[in-house]
Order: C-alpha cells, then structure tokens, then sequence
C-alpha cells in the first residue's frame, strides 16, 4: 500500500482553527489525522506541501517510523511547532491508515488497553463574564453534563508584573468553582506561563486552600531553571508541557525532577509514537501524561486511544462539549463523554470517520487567539473580526 495524496482541510472555529490532513492510498482507504493551529496556520499549510512533495505520497503509511524521521531530520534544520505539528497529523493519519487496514483499533497496535474507560476532564466551559457568580454557574453547568473535573485559568489578561488586586480576584473566582463543584471533584488551575518565579510561588501558596489537583504552566516555559524555584517551594503538584515540541526538550525536566505531569500535545510534537516514547520515559521518574488537546474530534480521538494504551496516563482535556455543536459532528463515531469518562474507542483505525462536506461549510477563519488580551476566555473574537478566509 501506498499513500498517493495528502490532502488538507481547514475547519475553522470562532477561536481556532482545526488542520484536518486526509491521507488517500492506492488500496481505496483514506486515513484522517488533525492539529489545532491558533494563529500559524499559512505556516503549516506551506510546510505540508512541501512535505506531500518531498517525503509523504509514495511512501508505505506502515513505515511510519522511517516516514517521521525523513520529515523531522531531512531537512536539517531543528523542527518546532509547524513542522512538528504536521508530522504529527500526518502520523496520526498513517495510524488511521494501518487500523483500517489490519482492521484493529490503534490501542490495540500501540501495546493493548490498560484501562476500559479514560477520565476527562473539561476546559472552555467559563466563556462567561468575569464574577464570581458567572463563574459559579458555569461550573455546575459543566458538572451537571457529568464532569467531575474541571480546569479554568482565572487570571484574565495578567502577565508578569501582576499585582495584588488581580490575583484576589483571580482568587475569587477559583473559591467560587471550587464551591460549585465540591471537593471531591478535580481541580486543575492553568496559568499559561503568565507568571514569574516569585509570583508562581505566591499564587501557589494562596490556591492551597482550594486543593487544586495541579498548577500548570506557573512561568513561560523556556526558562527550567526558573520552574525550580517554583518547584522547590510549591506545595502543589506542577503540569507543564504543552509548548514542548520533542521528548528530547523534556529530559532536563525529567531528570531534575520539577513536574509530576507532562503535558506533551500528541498532534504537536510528532504524533502517538513520539508521545508513546516520552511517556515509557517519563514513567521511570514516576511522572504522570496528561494530553494537552484543544483540538477537535480528531485529535481527541487520537488522545483517546494514547490514554487507553499508556500505563502513566493521568486525565483527558475535552474542549469540544463546550464548542459549537458541528464541531462533535465532524467525525461521525467522534469520542464522547459519558458520567465524566471517555469509553473505549470502537472500529477500526481511530474509530471515526470525516464528514467532508460538513467540513467545506466551516471554511478557515481570519482570527488571532490572545491568550493576553482582555476577555480572551469568552473565546470569541471581536465583533467582525472572525470571518471566513476567502479560498485561494
């Protein structure tokens, strides 16, 4: 079998935009693969036809090792985000490809289920305005679906020079979930990199009292010395990790001993066996995986079938409850949570299939997500400025 086409779709949603890579083989089967790109999207669009071109059609969709490397290492240059991310759909595409021709489910291609169900947990659900009382019904609105996890970054716009009076009312809204939700629901706290060392530090000692089960990302993740400080003097568990692009970035993390979660993103750095990599890697430390996914029914079909088949899997992030209802309607047979748990994926491949013409009528949106301008968790953009990208 041989792949003869790759074809991209770009489905675009009221803050991101959905990367869907189609791959077409000379056997008649078509394989999907997805990545979420915010704002690089002409980026990744230009690095997948060159990669069509240059390494994909033609190639056996089972070498998926060999095709990997001639995409990460051929070029020379160190891959990042955009070439990383269109390994990764590509990969998960040549897994799709495998399943369905062996009729086999990936889990089962990946080691076998260790687990019958994955937990999730949601994210998105506070699009509302910025009070506690708002924020308390969001939460057990999101409870009331079945969740019994939940994660809200509830810092508004701040970023390093963060003062007393944000972090009080960031501190009110994190009291009001944690009322709605009760305690023996999880709690994780995303900070996005916002903060520094001394500031992480601080928050951390004042979020105790509501018994988060992580902060994520306390300070920009270039700096592994700088998450030491906040390490050595938090007393909460830290996750990072979703802006790490190969298992090779991880090791100082790792061997330091700094996180008790990565959070690699499986459709952006290389795809489930790259991932599979870190995590056997991670489990020596005694380090939990928890997926970063903010993508579609696609790539948390692919998270799925990682978490069923990954001994040191933690929790699964979902956004799409929470999203635009055609957004779950993509990919008939898309994952679905149920009492707060994904259940086994079924079929073969990923268990999903693409709705093309459902895709056409979301064309790409001309948006920029700012994780750093006010009201950025209502996640959608200013009156005009989400519309349709005109095709070229």
């Amino acid at each position: 079998m041989r792949i003869t086409k790759l074809i991209p779709i770009v489905v675009g949603t009221p803050w991101r935009n959905l990367t869907i890579v189609e791959l077409h083989t000379d056997e008649g089967l078509r394989g999907v693969g997805e990545v979420r790109m915010v704002n690089h999207t002409d980026a990744l669009l230009g690095y997948l036809d060159h990669a069509a071109r240059t390494h994909v059609v033609g190639s056996d969709p089972f070498a998926i090792e060999s095709l990997v490397q001639r995409m990460r290492h051929s070029d020379y240059d160190r891959a990042g985000a955009i070439v990383m991310s269109g390994v990764a759909a590509v990969e998960i595409a040549c897994w799709d490809l495998v399943g369905k021709a062996l009729g086999q489910p990936i889990y089962r291609l990946l080691g076998g289920e260790v687990r019958q169900e994955v937990k999730a947990y949601a994210n998105g659900w506070y699009t509302v305005e910025r009070t506690p009382e708002e924020f308390h019904a969001a939460a057990q609105r999101a409870v009331a679906l079945g969740y019994r996890a939940l994660k809200l970054d509830p810092f508004g716009s701040v970023g390093i020079n963060t003062g007393d009076y944000e972090i009080a009312e960031a501190l009110l809204l994190v009291e009001a979930v944690r009322d709605a939700i009760g305690l023996d629901a999880e709690l994780f706290i995303e900070m996005h990199g916002r903060f520094s060392p001394t500031t992480a530090t601080l928050i951390s000692r004042e979020l105790e009292r509501y018994k988060p089960a992580w902060i994520e990302e306390p300070i920009p993740p270039e700096n592994v010395g700088a998450l030491a400080k906040v390490a050595g003097h938090s007393r909460i568990p830290i996750a990072t990790g979703e802006r790490i692009h190969s298992r090779h970035e991880f090791r100082e993390l790792l061997e330091r001993q700094l996180v008790d979660v990565i959070q690699p993103d499986i459709t952006m750095m290389g795809g489930l066996r790259e991932t599979s990599k870190l995590a056997s890697w991670a489990d020596v430390y005694y380090v939990s995986v928890a997926p970063h996914n903010v993508g579609g029914p696609i790539s948390t079909a692919a998270a799925l079938h990682f978490g069923v088949a990954t001994p040191n899997f933690r929790i699964l992030e979902h956004f799409n409850d929470f999203d635009e209802p055609f957004v779950h309607e993509l990919a008939p047979g898309g994952p679905q949570v149920r009492d707060g748990f994904f259940a086994l994926p079924e079929g073969p491949g990923l268990g999903i299939d693409l709705d093309v013409d459902l895709a056409a009528e979301h064309p790409r949106r001309a948006i920029h997500f700012n994780l750093f301008a006010p009201g950025w968790h209502r996640r959608r953009p200013p009156a005009g400025e989400s519309r349709a990208v005109p095709a070229s």
